[in-house]
């Protein structure tokens, strides 16, 4: 017990350097809430978690046009989800992934969520810790934390590599499989003041 409460306060400190700041117990509690909604998780859809919040949506919009197409490729495609209407990705609660089974369940419109989705891209600041620094912060958690994960060591290599690259990975298909997930991200303040009311 006090050996693991060391190692915690040295990944506090060490994650705190130049002014610049990481929540281990934060990034910890997502990692672990992640593990018990979605048991199938690995390696990879927790770097995706958290890289949406870092990155925000701004990823993967080129314009408008295409993705409503694609938003509404994916509904029609879709198949009956056991998801829910939405969560918050990763630790800092900076954005929310609002499932398309609120659509498909005439909560909100397609295109509320679409003009939600494309403002939020709009809005993205880059955050003072480079998204690597994060990824190496994350991993020393699950490593100091003994976090199982399915694959870990074959996937680590792999994802380090996206990390330093700055790259989006898709969710790994262990997750596909399991939870079949369709979502858009939004920003939170936007998703609080115009969605979630319609959500509750």
């Amino acid at each position: 017990m006090i050996r693991n409460l060391l190692l915690i306060l040295a990944l506090v400190c060490s994650f705190s350097l130049f002014g610049q700041s990481i929540d281990t117990v934060a990034v910890r509690s997502a990692i672990e809430r992640q593990l018990t909604t979605y048991p199938e998780s690995t390696l990879q859809d927790i770097y995706k978690s958290f890289y949406q919040e870092h990155f925000g949506p701004g990823h993967i919009i080129s314009d408008t046009a295409s993705a409503r197409r694609y938003l509404m490729r994916e509904l029609s495609e879709m198949g009956k989800t056991q998801s829910p209407y939405f969560e918050p990705t990763a630790s800092q609660g900076d954005y929310v992934r609002v499932y398309l089974s609120a659509i498909a369940d005439s909560l909100i419109t397609a295109e509320q969520l679409l003009d939600a989705f494309v403002r939020s891209a709009n809005l993205w600041q880059e955050p003072t810790v480079s998204w690597m620094e994060k990824w190496e912060a994350i991993i020393s958690i699950i490593q100091a934390n003994k976090i199982e994960l399915e694959g870990f060591e074959t996937d680590l290599p792999m994802l380090t590599e996206a990390a330093r690259n700055n790259q989006a990975v898709h969710h790994s298909r262990r997750y596909n499989e399991a939870y079949h997930p369709h979502y858009r991200i939004v920003e939170r303040s936007i998703f609080e003041i115009e969605l979630k009311p319609s959500l509750k």
